[in-house]
């Protein structure tokens, strides 16, 4: 993503939750489409979850957008839809039924710890995958998984700073399992 300055949208067909992936599929063959592509990311901060969950131990990024700039970016964007999942109970979808623009953008309940944030890319032809170009300032911050050992850490960051455009982007280690802060505070407890 940082080399390339892009975004990446996939074929859902291969997540992990296939009720969701379903739901996208659906989708497409309602509009007539030949496929539907997405990228998921998180409106939430860093959690034990979203590292445990999303990458293996000592490997992962967490990429921090400016909101703002990301969102006003894809709203340029032809044929790109965005936006936050709505997280439904079985009891009210078999309630009030949903719409077929609701299907990119719902998830089942259990799935709301995720607070997602979906960028979909439908289209009438079967295409692999769809970059979207990003300037770098939309990118906050690269936060590197907890447990990657310093000289790792130390690496990753040495080479994102030399990729070009990139020499700005703040480069850190995630303290989420190792706060230097929250300790000291504790020691202070009486």
């Amino acid at each position: 993503m940082l080399t390339n300055k892009q975004l990446t949208l996939l074929d859902p067909a291969t997540w992990d939750d296939r009720n969701d992936s379903y739901y996208l599929k659906l989708y497409t063959k309602r509009k007539s489409l030949e496929c539907t592509l997405a990228l998921c990311l998180t409106e939430k901060n860093e959690t034990y979850h979203h590292w445990s969950v999303f990458t293996s131990r000592e490997n992962g990024v967490c990429i921090v957008f400016d909101r703002k700039k990301l969102e006003a970016h894809l709203d340029t964007q032809k044929n790109i839809m965005h936006g936050p999942v709505k997280y439904m109970m079985l009891s009210t979808v078999r309630k009030y039924g949903v719409g077929i623009e609701d299907l990119p953008f719902m998830k089942r309940f259990a799935f709301s710890d995720e607070s997602e944030y979906r960028i979909i890319h439908p289209s009438c032809r079967d295409i692999g995958c769809k970059h979207i170009q990003i300037p770098m300032d939309i990118i906050r911050k690269v936060s590197v998984n907890p447990w990657a050992p310093d000289a790792f850490f130390k690496v990753i960051k040495d080479t994102i700073k030399n990729i070009s455009g990139c020499e700005k982007v703040k480069v850190g280690k995630s303290s989420l399992i190792d706060n230097k802060e929250w300790r000291r505070i504790g020691d202070k407890i009486a």
